[in-house]
């Protein structure tokens, strides 16, 4: 009986969007509900399972643990895309990794609660109301702020529209910018400093990686409006994290909203946590049941293609 393990399902929900006692006469499950410490933790748990079921980026998989995992066949990812897993590793040991679809509409909309959480206060008022507290707060419009957009992909393109809607003028920039998605949809495009010193409200939308590490800094965020806010739904990493923190603690910037970091799950003791213009949450931006759905199932669905050696979705 193959061994499979699911990682990542730090709510504990996996089981209620597939039912696995339907396949327990095909597959061995076990859940993770917990991260592991680190790569030797990983190693040590997962040394007897064939295939993993993984949520794209929260366990890494190194080229460390695809090496040491000797019994490891197949890696199915939520998502067509994920940048931690060392692809060219696991197709050195004949590692099968297959993904799944996901829908881009949940980013978009959790990037404006986030931004509409910074204009309108709504940390501070919701906790006060909660001490007894009424209005202790002046918020501010977005009709006529400037929304400045770092990538214009899948993402950026919807975040663009809502801000649109909401009157915003909106600006882009990124280093593959497309023109003609500007014009489409009405958009500014800018160069980066200009960029960081017009906007009121500058979010994030850019892939992970190399190009686009540390591309905000301390250095931008003195060029931004002292009354701006920064919104990350992207990658943590994107931003300097402790540039970050000085910044908001000296109110170089009004506020951040961010839903990834650095390190994630995000340290108890982390300085963000602390922070009263930091509006975080736990990077929730695709975690929605209709998304769940279509992870869970379509891995399942994966898995048996790769146990049939009619591999579906296969990442390369």
């Amino acid at each position: 009986m193959l061994k499979v393990a699911i990682l990542d399902d730090y709510q504990n929900v996996s089981q209620q969007f597939v039912d696995l006692e339907k396949l327990s006469g095909k597959y061995e499950f076990k859940i993770f509900s917990e991260p592991f410490v680190d790569e030797a933790d990983t190693l040590e748990q997962l040394a007897d399972f064939e295939a993993l079921l993984i949520m794209r980026e929260r366990t890494p998989m190194t080229k460390n643990i695809i090496d040491n995992l000797s019994k490891l066949k197949f890696i199915i990812t939520s998502g067509l895309r994920n940048n931690s897993i060392d692809l060219e590793s696991a197709k050195k040991r004949k590692i099968i990794v297959c993904g799944t679809d996901t829908n881009i509409h949940p980013t978009p909309e959790l990037t404006w609660a986030l931004i509409l959480g910074l204009a309108r206060n709504l940390k501070e008022e919701i906790d006060n109301m909660y001490q007894g507290y009424w209005q202790t707060t002046v918020g501010i419009e977005l009709k006529g702020k400037i929304l400045g957009l770092i990538g214009l992909g899948r993402v950026g393109s919807q975040v663009a529209k809502i801000g649109k809607a909401f009157g915003m003028q909106v600006m882009a920039w990124s280093e593959n910018l497309n023109l003609d998605k500007c014009k489409e949809l009405d958009v500014l495009p800018c160069s980066k400093d200009d960029l960081i010193k017009d906007s009121d409200f500058l979010s994030i939308h850019v892939q992970g990686g190399d190009r686009y590490k540390d591309c905000i800094t301390l250095k931008e965020m003195d060029k931004m409006k002292k009354t701006s806010f920064i919104i990350n739904t992207s990658r943590g990493p994107i931003i300097n994290e402790d540039d970050l923190i000085i910044a908001l603690s000296t109110n170089v910037i009004a506020g951040a909203g961010l839903d990834v970091y650095e390190k994630e799950p995000l340290p108890e003791n982390n300085k963000l946590r602390f922070l009263p213009n930091a509006l975080l949450t736990p990077h929730i931006g695709y975690v929605t049941a209709e998304n769940y759905s279509i992870f869970y199932t379509q891995m399942i669905e994966a898995l048996e293609s790769c146990v049939s050696g009619k591999p579906v979705r296969e990442l390369k």
